[in-house]
């Protein structure tokens, strides 16, 4: 589903985010991308829906080579992607349902049952009740919430995120852990970036060690 190809992405300067990089992950796995801040865990993650451009090396997903992609077929790939990152983007004007639905909107999903999809994906994360709330008036963990289920409504084939628990107290921290749990037994593939690997350790297949750019394990 996903392939990495000797992959090495460099910024200006000369400065080695990622090198050489070749692993495979399979279709229905859920795995933990682990590694030391600055390991290049986030480049590793943007890599796959083309946020960023490896340097060398070919990144594979769903057989099309992303590497290679032109700009105009980017949207198409992201629609099999969910992407939950540090900066959540989430639309302070607009309310909570508004925020999940703009996937759907973007992809022309028909009013109706985007809007069956929107409460759908809300309940699962538990802010339901909190559809007509702004943003603001969220807490941090409701917030991460949010953002799930923005990633989540278009059902993806593939979710990945990047410290998704950062920042929360522990017990919301291990909500957000078996919520990824839940989308990996419904056939999501889940990959992970997080120096909480307890939190995940009981769900996950399979761990993906960085150091420095490099592949530790």
């Amino acid at each position: 589903m996903i392939r990495f190809d000797q992959v090495s992405k460099r910024y200006p300067g000369g400065i080695a985010a990622l090198t050489g990089l070749t692993f495979a992950v399979e279709s229905g796995e859920m795995i933990v991308l682990s590694g030391h801040s600055g390991a290049g865990k986030s480049t590793l993650l943007k890599l796959i829906p083309a946020i960023e451009r490896p340097t060398d090396g070919a990144v594979i997903v769903n057989g099309q080579n992303v590497s290679a992609l032109k700009r105009a077929a980017v949207p198409y790939l992201r629609r099999n992607l969910g992407m939950v990152f540090q900066d959540q983007k989430l639309l302070h004007d607009r309310s909570v349902f508004d925020n999940v639905m703009l996937p759907l909107a973007i992809a022309g999903v028909a009013v109706r049952d985007a809007g069956r999809r929107v409460r759908a994906a809300l309940d699962k994360v538990g802010l339901l009740d909190r559809e007509k709330a702004m943003p603001v008036a969220l807490s941090g963990g409701e917030q991460q919430r949010l953002a799930i289920a923005r990633a989540v409504v278009a059902r993806p084939a593939i979710l990945i995120a990047d410290e998704p628990t950062a920042h929360l107290d522990d017990a919301t921290a291990a909500d957000i852990a078996a919520m990824f749990h839940a989308f990996n037994q419904v056939g999501v593939t889940v990959l992970v970036a997080t120096h909480h690997e307890a939190l995940f350790a009981p769900y996950m297949t399979r761990r993906i060690v960085l150091s420095h750019g490099r592949l530790l394990a």
